[in-house]
């Protein structure tokens, strides 16, 4: 591929179809991650309300299975949603310094060391605040009210 600077109007058909594409990408990891949260406590309160009905509240800890895997689930998708927001801005970047080259007007992959963003994620509000909160309503229901 050319390696030299594309002199190209930001304005261009190519240009405002690949940000589009990334911008649509970055969407889609926004909305996995809410989807994460919805089948996380669907799949919660399905076992719950299961292992309610069988009498067996010692099995309300396998209710934490699918916590912890959508955690990660989640944490996953949000560094994948920054790692397309680096490579956005990234984009944006070398097209105003006009140092935009063929290769990065046809990549599209996130940009910034993925188990980092991954960790990073996992440290956020919006990720742990909802699974904490949620082994917590487990750990209540589990003592309160299967018991």
């Amino acid at each position: 591929m050319n390696e030299d600077p594309l002199q190209i109007d930001p304005e261009a058909a190519s240009i405002q179809t690949h940000l589009g594409i990334i911008q649509n990408v970055i969407q889609r990891m926004s909305a996995n991650s809410t989807n994460c949260k919805a089948w996380c406590v669907t799949l919660v309160a399905a076992v719950l309300v299961i292992i309610a009905d069988k009498g067996k509240p010692d099995y309300a800890w396998i209710a934490l299975l699918p916590t912890v895997v959508f955690l990660a689930l989640d944490a996953y998708y949000l560094a994948l949603e920054k790692g397309f927001r680096n490579s956005y801005n990234q984009f944006v970047s070398k097209l105003r310094a006009g140092s935009l080259t063929e290769q990065d007007l046809y990549s599209v992959m996130p940009v910034g060391n993925m188990s980092k963003l991954q960790f990073e994620a996992a440290k956020s509000f919006s990720v742990w605040g909802f699974y904490i909160s949620l082994g917590v309503l487990i750990g209540v229901t589990r003592w309160i009210a299967l018991d």
